[in-house]
Order: C-alpha cells, then structure tokens, then sequence
C-alpha cells in the first residue's frame, strides 16, 4: 500500500504544473489527501470493517469534498486535480494513471445491488463537470469532455463529449479535404472555423458528405452537357445563382425604414391625374 501511495505522490508533478514540492502536496492538495484516506478505508473494507471504512471515508468527504465510496477499486498513480464536488460509487473501477477533475460523477443509475457505476480503463481522463453514469466502460486512453453526460460506453482510445455524450474522433485530413474546404467556402459553410478540422463533430461530416456529392454531380451535368453538344443538341446556356455567401447586416448598419408603399400610392395618383 504505501508503494501505492509514494506513486500517486509522485504522479502530482506529471500532471499538475503547480505542484512544487512534496510537502506542498502533502499539505494542500485535498485530492491527495482523499486518495490517501480511500486507500486506507478500501482496505479496511476488505477486511470486513464496512462501518469504520464508511466512517473514515466520511470524515475524508468533511474535510476534503470528495466523495469517494470504500469499496471503489483504484489503481496505481490516480490523481484528482482540485478534487470539489468528486463522487465515486460503490462499484466503480478505475484503472491505473487516470486523472479526474473536479465536479466528476462516477455514479449510478439503479437502485438494484450489484455492478451499477463505471469502469474507467488504463489512462482515462474525465474533465470538470462530467457526469459517466452506470454500469459502462470507458475504454482505455479514454476521454470524456467537461460537462459531458456519458451513460453508453466509450470504446479505447475516444473521446466523448455533449449531453447526451457521442464519440468524437480525431480524422486525418483527406485527398479531398481542400477541395472540400473550397466549395464550403464559396457557399458561405464554415465548419472548419469552429471545429478546428481535426475534430469535426458529425454535422460537419454530413454537411461533408453533402459538399463532395454536391461537387460530384456538378461534374455529371457539365460531362452530360458537352456529351450533348457533341451530338448536335442545343442547350440554351442557363445562369446560375451566384453561391457566394450572403450579405450580414452589420449591427451598427441601421435598417432601412419602410414607407408602407406611399411612394407606390403617390406615382400612381400621379399617372391617374394626368390621363385625360
């Protein structure tokens, strides 16, 4: 146990840039100080002690706002950052070198005993606010977003995100990506401004779709055209609207004030009064 606990005392300076010593940490990371009286309570819950764990991990919850249940299993190097408003049920397993922010949840969503919280892989990280609910998995090298709500399980090496929470994906730029980025471009679409293109959320991949089939069938007709002309066909040349993007009014641009069709009204009194 206090290997254990030497590594989640050195696993601190990895991941919190804050730290500055060991008797920093062992004073004033309240996270810290939850995991040390979990490891000591688990034990304990082990050997059976289910009242005095229970009143240990109380007295931990008192002093530091974690909330952590004995009879949680978790691994080596475990480190909450900040550590306010944590609760960890039961039945929760947490795998080894996780990292959990404040305002995380790993709770239930039964009453019925049993397996009810999650299982959080190797190398998971759960964000501030995030709520994993149930008996799922997280797979490992795993990420939940801030403030997500997880209740269907997570495949390896994922990121989850929203509420309700769907699976983001890092997706290599393809051959198509520029060309794709073009045509967005000229019909005013702006996915790429706002989901940075390594993580496209899945309106932009259907929007994506949407452009490169768009594109597509723009070629069609202008090969089906020319086929024509080739034959002898007269196609009468069609313009088409420009794709540009439309025109904003600017906030401060006042808007123009309606008359109600008095001018209109005026010219054609004007065109009655002058007919014999």
């Amino acid at each position: 146990m206090f290997g254990r606990i030497r590594e989640d005392l050195i696993c601190v300076f990895d991941r919190d840039p804050a730290a500055r010593s060991v008797f920093d940490i062992l004073t004033n990371y309240p996270g810290f100080h939850a995991l040390l009286a979990h490891r000591i309570s688990h034990r304990l819950w082990l050997w059976k002690l289910r009242w005095l764990a229970r009143w240990l991990s109380t007295i931990a919850r008192w002093f530091t706002g974690v909330e952590i249940h004995p009879g949680a299993c978790i691994g080596r190097r475990f480190f909450i950052d900040h550590g306010m408003g944590v609760v960890i049920g039961e039945t929760a397993e947490i795998g080894d070198d996780c990292t959990l922010y404040h305002g995380v949840t790993l709770g239930g969503t039964s009453w019925k005993k049993g397996k009810r919280h999650p299982t959080l892989g190797n190398n998971v990280v759960v964000g501030a606010g995030a709520k994993v609910l149930g008996p799922i998995t997280i797979g490992t090298n795993g990420r939940v977003g801030s403030n997500a709500v997880v209740v269907k399980d997570v495949p390896a090496n994922a990121t989850v995100v929203g509420i309700p929470g769907h699976i983001v994906k890092r997706v290599p730029r393809s051959k198509d990506h520029e060309k794709r980025k073009a045509f967005a471009e000229k019909i005013g679409f702006d996915a790429y401004g706002t989901s940075h293109g390594d993580m496209p959320d899945p309106v932009a991949n259907a929007v994506n779709s949407m452009l490169d089939h768009i594109h597509a069938m723009d070629n069609k007709m202008e090969t089906m055209c020319q086929a024509l002309k080739s034959l002898g066909g007269e196609i009468n040349d069609l313009s088409l609207p420009d794709l540009g993007p439309c025109k904003i009014q600017s906030a401060d641009e006042p808007e123009p004030i309606s008359d109600g069709g008095l001018d209109e009204q005026k010219a054609a009194n004007d065109d009655a009064q002058t007919k014999p």
